[in-house]
């Protein structure tokens, strides 16, 4: 492999930026900027030169050899003063070595996946760390950059080896006396990986949506003070605001933190009967948005009926309660003028969507999904084959074996390499 480098931390004036070099020749680099290479993983501060002698920067160097570096590749690491030009001269530098060239974006993820430093599943785990936005999205991918869904793999995997050892056992010995009934002991195995592949399949909506986040559709009549209420929740002017009925013509969004979920929050168009043909569109991308979303508030001014029926966990309440003389006990009153109500709002549509998350799996993206169905399709088959029979041992030890390379790909064993680019496309330079 060439030996690549990058600006590893932001682009742009810093306190302190970070280069990292690796790869065969990573060592070079420092002895050519620095004189000689530090003791490994220590970090000593060096002064680093141009080809000319003249000084580039005082840096923090630490240095790390094949295996115990993130993409297990001898790999130094320069700490400089964070300034555009100070990380540019170093580049440059750098770009005239022989064998070195600029990383692409992923290259030193992916060399830690090719060099057994990570799985896929880490690999993706790690991308969805870089783009978290909300705690639970960072613990989330936290706990899948830790391993845990190859831990989990892992442990299936060996469990239904052994099925498959016991089965083949019969198979190699059909003609002699087994002296013990492996059945039951494969049924156990199987059961059990089966129980946990369902487990996991029932919590993927809930993972998905921590890792997606969920939509929140604001709905209601024309001039119920939807729009007011988007623009108080937001903290700014995402929607524009009227007293002329039917201003919102389409969806507006906007994006929030609540409870710790990444929520969106959908301002939609007011319902009503209209002949007018543009707010009509509106009107029927709003009920299609509702009917979507994973929770409606509903927001009334009185009793009025709706063309979107409400769901279990769906949040009604009284808008524009800065207008409201009489009120019901019990309701939910909430202005976006006065702020009213808001903070019950917030804490209720946490509440809400924090119940939906609390079984929640650690299979999050839809490859995982479709990896572990096509196991647990795989381990039905094979529960069914024993059943039936000696005749179907050879066929039930096929099945345990599809479903054994469906859970490798979880972790990259198989079929991945047409999944790579699209994984690695979404990684910055320098990572």
């Amino acid at each position: 492999m060439d030996t690549v480098y990058a600006l590893a931390s932001a682009r742009g004036r810093a306190g302190v930026a970070v280069i990292r070099v690796s790869g065969p020749m990573a060592f070079d680099a420092v002895r050519k900027l620095a004189g000689r290479v530090p003791p490994l993983r220590q970090a000593v501060v060096m002064a680093l030169h141009d080809g000319d002698g003249g000084l580039l920067d005082s840096a923090l160097v630490l240095a790390f050899g094949a295996g115990a570096s993130f993409t297990g590749e001898p790999t130094v690491e320069f700490q400089l003063h964070g300034a555009v030009t100070t990380v540019d001269a170093v580049l440059r530098e750098l770009s005239g070595f022989d064998g070195f060239r600029a990383a692409e974006p992923g290259e030193f993820t992916r060399r830690a996946l090719a060099n057994g430093r990570m799985d896929l599943a880490q690999v993706e785990g790690l991308a969805d760390l870089l783009e978290s936005e909300t705690e639970a999205q960072r613990k989330q991918a936290l706990r899948v950059l830790s391993g845990a869904i190859g831990a989990r793999s892992a442990g299936w995997r060996r469990d239904l080896i052994r099925a498959a050892a016991l089965l083949s056992a019969t198979i190699d010995f059909a003609d002699e006396d087994v002296p013990v009934d492996v059945t039951p002991e494969v049924i156990a195995l199987v059961s059990g990986v089966l129980a946990e592949l369902e487990r996991e399949i029932a919590g993927f909506g809930a993972a998905e949506r921590i890792r997606e986040g969920f939509e929140v559709a604001i709905i209601g009549a024309p001039n119920a003070g939807k729009s007011t209420l988007l623009n108080a929740l937001a903290g700014r002017e995402a929607a524009i605001t009227s007293d002329h009925a039917g201003t919102t013509r389409d969806v507006i969004e906007v994006r929030m933190d609540i409870g710790g979920l990444a929520v969106t929050l959908l301002d939609t168009a007011g319902l009503r009967e209209t002949v007018e043909p543009v707010e009509r569109i509106g009107i029927d991308r709003a009920v299609a948005r509702a009917e979507a979303a994973d929770l409606r508030l509903f927001l009334r001014s009185g009793a009025e009926a709706l063309p979107v029926a409400a769901r279990a966990g769906d949040i009604e309440a009284i808008g524009k309660a800065d207008l409201v003389d009489a009120r019901d006990c019990g309701a939910l009153y909430i202005s976006g003028v006065t702020g009213e109500g808001l903070g019950e709002l917030v804490s209720r549509i946490g509440q809400a969507l924090g119940g939906r998350v609390a079984g929640a799996g650690i299979m999050v993206r839809e490859r995982h999904r479709v990896a572990i169905l096509r196991a647990a399709e795989a381990l039905r088959r094979a529960l069914e084959d024993v059943a039936r029979g000696a005749d179907r041992v050879e066929i039930a030890a096929d099945e345990l074996r599809s479903a054994v390379q469906a859970l490798d790909s979880l972790i990259g064993r198989v079929d991945v390499e047409d999944l790579l680019d699209e994984i690695f496309a979404s990684f910055c330079i320098g990572k």
